[in-house]
């Protein structure tokens, strides 16, 4: 297990912080994060945490942008839900991403609810901001994430690296900031978000929505919580995340051990069980605004958009060098919508690789053992590190 640094800026600004294990900096009034919607937002807390060590010429940062339901524990336990980290065959000393090598930074994402502002935030009035929390994009996830690493007084990223939509994240970065990103690694995602993936977002909004503890979005204040439909949206989502032939190989139609057909009341078969833990666990640690937020976010994800719907213009005269990762049984984020990206970074003139990797796990393949994928992600960390001139990394 990785262990997180203490690594702190030179000159700290005012309203770095650390409470209870979550690290936190504030972004006061007159640093508004602007957005995408022409609203401003402060004060901005953004909560992260980072491993390994900072080189004195802050060379070797990498940003690790998380997916959907994570957070900044990337290589560590999670102080508040006691949960371990989320990445730890990709992230930690002699890993792909080594943290004897690399300073590594994971920042919770814009909207969350792991010490980022979001909707479960306090309002100046004393009470949850529940829908009153400003609509956001990806690009404000970015923008959100860019002055926090400005803050830590870096101006270059060595890598930005993320899984689904934390591969947006990603390629949103690359796009915004091209003279900030030296290297890029997009993992299972795509430039824009699909009908299908919008269809199944909504859903699971529904489902919260119809949960009679959800108050409009102000359940928080009233003191209650939309459980049962937010446990229905996470079963929803995570049937995306899973393949056909993983679900085949855990459950089949294996039955659960009771004496007669329960009618649905009760999970008659494995598989039902399986999602109603997932279900119930997630309600534990995350706040059903929060999804709402994100999803809606995510949904509106078109990196071509901004560029009159050409996807090449996104990534005119971007310097940074791509290995773009997608998984053969992944129907969430199917392997051709990373490949229009790659195609679109190759006709831009950037340098860019792909890579397909065979596997039947589905979209959660990249947080799962896969040697194949592990291997090709070191592969090119180390070339880019190289090419970075990062022969040596940072002592811990």
């Amino acid at each position: 297990m990785s262990r997180a640094s203490n690594t702190v800026p030179a000159s700290p600004l005012r309203g770095w912080s650390s409470t209870g294990g979550v690290r936190t900096i504030t972004f006061g009034e007159d640093q508004p994060l602007h957005l995408s919607s022409g609203e401003k937002l402060s004060p901005l807390t953004i909560g992260y945490e980072t491993y390994g060590e900072l080189a004195p010429d802050k060379s070797n940062a990498v940003l690790v942008c998380h997916a959907l339901t994570m957070d900044q524990y990337v290589a560590s336990p999670n102080p508040i839900t006691g949960r371990p980290g989320w990445w730890p065959r990709i992230v930690g000393p002699g890993k792909p991403i080594d943290t004897n090598r690399f300073f590594v930074i994971c920042a919770n994402v814009l909207g969350g609810c792991m010490g980022t502002s979001g909707p479960a935030s306090m309002h100046a009035d004393g009470r949850p901001y529940g829908l009153r929390f400003p609509v956001f994009t990806v690009p404000d996830m970015v923008r959100a994430q860019a002055m926090l690493i400005e803050a830590l007084g870096i101006k270059q990223l060595f890598c930005v690296i993320g899984g689904s939509i934390g591969g947006m994240q990603a390629l949103q970065w690359a796009a915004a900031y091209p003279q900030r990103v030296f290297s890029c690694v997009p993992i299972a995602t795509a430039a824009r978000h699909s009908a299908q993936n919008i269809a199944f977002y909504e859903v699971g909004r529904q489902a919260i929505m119809a949960d009679p503890e959800w108050r409009e979005g102000d359940y928080l204040a009233q003191g209650t919580r939309p459980s049962k439909g937010l446990a229905v949206a996470r079963m929803a989502a995570h049937i995306t995340y899973l393949s056909e032939q993983s679900l085949h190989q855990k459950f089949d139609r294996a039955l659960q051990e009771r004496e007669k057909i329960s009618f649905g009341f009760d999970a008659d078969f494995q598989v039902e069980s399986y999602l109603r833990h997932q279900g119930q666990s997630f309600v534990d640690r995350f706040d059903a605004n929060s999804y709402l937020y994100i999803t809606r976010a995510v949904d509106y994800f078109d990196l071509a958009g901004d560029f009159g719907g050409a996807l090449p213009r996104a990534f005119h005269d971007c310097p940074s060098r791509f290995c773009a990762f997608a998984f053969s049984s992944d129907w969430h984020y199917p392997p051709e919508g990373m490949k229009q990206a790659v195609r679109a970074l190759i006709a831009s003139g950037c340098e860019a690789s792909y890579v397909e990797v065979d596997s039947d796990k589905g979209h959660d393949a990249f947080l799962l053992e896969e040697p194949a994928f592990e291997h090709a992600l070191a592969g090119f960390i180390d070339a880019a590190a190289q090419a970075r001139g990062l022969t040596t990394g940072a002592k811990r």
